[in-house]
């Protein structure tokens, strides 16, 4: 009787027993989840500034191989063209490469240099777009020569935008007539840039020409930057002739001698040769 009567109180004092252990109350549990979704969401943070960084290096590395790919082509060609040459990598769909090769005149030993540039784009994790760019002259320069070359790049720039204004008023002011006067000549066929610009060049035709050049005179103008670009080569050409005493067959003057006259008096000079 006494082992039953022992073995009857044990299941209940069981039971008084875990019933007083104490469990995670509901804002315990909250504030668990909170710090481990703050301490996950700073993981991911860094994964993915990892991987965005991972991606833009890669792209790097494959714009530089492309650019370098087409710079390679340039030095084993037995000649290049001057030009410009661009498309989308076919190994690379997402890079973007231009080749352009450049000639300047180098006044030191009067001969022509060429360089080529090689650029690579791409557009990083940010959706900004990012270069590369390789430089090589394909012939050989010294320090001298190099500084005296990007010296003339700079004054051909000059020059360039020193010929070019851009708007009718200044056109007009540079023409010494009103802007109804610059209006009508464009009528009559002035040219301008595809941007509406105007070439000093255009203007001091129809200017000499009282505001009716010829077809001939008309024919004389320009239209693109590139002709502007021609005539800066021209100006170098013209000097090596100054040197040697050669005369324009043109207007029959010595080359020292035209670029002494304005624009009127050569001009006046053509229309007494083709009478």
């Amino acid at each position: 009787m006494k082992y039953l009567s022992k073995n009857s109180d044990a299941p209940q004092r069981r039971i008084c027993e875990f019933s007083g252990r104490k469990a995670f109350t509901l804002a315990e549990v909250m504030t668990a989840l909170v710090i481990l979704g703050l301490i996950c969401s700073g993981v991911l943070v860094v994964i993915g500034r990892c991987a965005a960084s991972a991606t833009d290096t890669a792209l790097r590395m494959q714009a530089f191989e492309v650019a370098r790919e087409n710079m390679e082509k340039l030095l084993v060609s037995e000649f290049v063209e001057e030009g410009t040459d661009f498309g989308d990598s076919e190994k690379y769909p997402q890079i973007k490469w231009q080749t352009a090769v450049e000639t300047f005149y180098e006044p030191i030993t009067s001969q022509m240099w060429v360089k080529a540039v090689c650029t690579a784009e791409y557009s990083d994790s940010t959706d900004k777009t990012q270069t590369i760019e390789l430089t090589h002259w394909l012939t050989q320069v010294t320090d001298e020569q190099m500084n005296e070359l990007m010296g003339q790049d700079e004054q051909e720039q000059e020059w360039l935008a020193n010929q070019i204004l851009d708007t009718i008023e200044e056109a007009a002011a540079y023409a010494r007539v009103d802007v109804q006067t610059i209006e009508q000549w464009i009528n009559d066929g002035l040219i301008t840039t595809e941007e509406g610009a105007f070439f000093k060049r255009n203007l001091d035709i129809y200017k000499s020409a009282g505001g009716k050049p010829s077809t001939d005179e008309k024919n004389m103008q320009i239209s693109t930057v590139e002709q502007l670009l021609a005539m800066v080569g021209e100006q170098y050409q013209s000097k090596d002739k100054q040197q040697q005493g050669e005369v324009d067959p043109v207007t029959g003057l010595p080359y020292k001698d035209i670029d002494k006259k304005d624009v009127d008096e050569i001009f006046n000079i053509l229309k007494e040769r083709k009478r």
